[in-house]
């Protein structure tokens, strides 16, 4: 007896499936010929599990049926599911997208809840950015309360200790701002965020032109004939610095009224994490902030360097000079790390830009003055400056 052929159906198997044989269960030992050897019972035991044949294996979790072209519905490819898409039962006709909150796993076959990260207190940058803020702070403070102790002594009074007294102020309160950049955004801090610091910073780089510009006036007014004498009162640099900081204080109130910034919840930076950060509104008014600080520290800069090489009475140019080109290397420095980075990462970057430049502007102008007062006591007097001068 010759043996018996299956042809596969489509039922799940492949049409090409109809070479395949089936061998019967029994065969007679009459139909074998003598070459096989018969069992006691007189029949050949064949194994009962008939060759079972499929066009396509079944899809895994993750994955999706793709049909092939020109071949029957049972015939198919498992296509992965693409970014962000998971599917999670076998054979999935098609795969479905993870809600913004939740991100695909690696396996693509589960959503995971996203984790919310912003630049915390509790974690070791922010321990670190706050453990500097306070550290400068005290230092400034401590400055300042020197300045005002010995504000009748020669080194105090030279180039107006009210400016130098407004410039420590507005040095504390930069240190001081940046505590509202970190921890949980609210619509409070992102709003005053970036507007304080900004006028903050004005006032002081303000400051250091008006200083500037007095170590040149006086220059000029020692000569007798010189019309430098009626600027070198109170007023002038109090209208620098008011003139310069109020054009500030307007482009950060319009940005309040036009484009305030506000918290928001960024789903689409990374797709593990959601950024909860400050949208900046109109980034045009940031980017107008830091561009007119750029503006008056250049202008402080190039009048400082001008004017360095004035008499040593009037040395502080060079003092100022130093601290401006601190001051603009880091910020410099700041734009194209801002602009690469994203999330907690952008505002540390602000935040360590905004401690390093007031830090510069401190050490540079102060310490050298801190320096006399403390450890030289005796350089402390009008004889010494004005005996530098010949």
């Amino acid at each position: 007896m010759a043996p018996l052929r299956l042809a596969a159906t489509c039922s799940g198997q492949e049409e090409n499936s109809e070479g395949q044989e089936a061998a019967a269960s029994r065969v007679s030992h009459s139909g074998l010929q003598g070459r096989e050897r018969p069992s006691p019972e007189g029949v050949v035991n064949i194994p009962s599990k008939v060759p079972f044949s499929v066009c396509s294996e079944s899809c895994p979790p993750g994955f999706r049926k793709a049909a092939r072209e020109g071949k029957p519905a049972c015939c198919f490819d498992c296509v992965p599911c693409s970014q962000g898409e998971v599917s999670n039962g076998t054979d999935s006709i098609s795969c479905f997208r993870c809600p913004d909150s939740q991100w695909a796993n690696s396996g693509r076959d589960q959503c995971m809840q996203k984790v919310t990260e912003y630049l915390s207190y509790n974690e070791t940058l922010g321990h670190t950015l706050t453990s500097s803020a306070i550290l400068l702070s005290f230092f400034t403070a401590s400055v300042l309360g020197m300045f005002i102790k010995y504000r009748q002594t020669p080194v105090v009074k030279a180039n107006n200790r009210v400016l130098s007294y407004l410039l420590l102020l507005s040095l504390l309160l930069c240190f001081l701002c940046t505590f509202l950049f970190i921890g949980s955004p609210r619509t409070l801090t992102c709003m005053l965020r970036q507007t304080i610091f900004g006028v903050i910073f004005s006032i002081s780089v303000s400051c250091v032109l008006a200083k500037t510009v007095l170590v040149v006036l006086a220059f000029k007014a020692t000569n007798p004939c010189s019309s430098a004498r009626k600027w070198l009162g109170s007023k002038t640099p109090m209208c620098i610095v008011f003139f310069c900081s109020l054009v500030q204080t307007v482009i950060c109130t319009a940005w309040l009224v036009k484009s305030p910034p506000f918290p928001e919840l960024n789903m689409k930076s990374y797709k593990e994490k959601i950024i909860f950060e400050c949208n900046e509104g109109d980034a045009i008014f940031f980017y107008c902030v830091l561009g007119y600080m750029g503006l008056l520290a250049t202008i402080s800069f190039i009048v400082a360097f001008l004017s360095r090489n004035l008499p040593g009475s009037f040395n502080e140019a060079k003092l100022i000079t130093f601290s401006m080109l601190v001051f603009v290397s880091v910020w410099i420095s700041f734009i194209p790390a801002y602009l690469s980075t994203r999330g907690k990462y952008m505002v540390a970057v602000e935040v360590f830009a905004i401690l390093c430049s007031s830090a510069g502007l401190l050490g540079c102008i102060f310490f050298p003055k801190c320096y006399i007062i403390l450890v030289r006591p005796e350089s402390n007097t009008r004889q010494h400056l004005v005996g530098k001068t010949g």
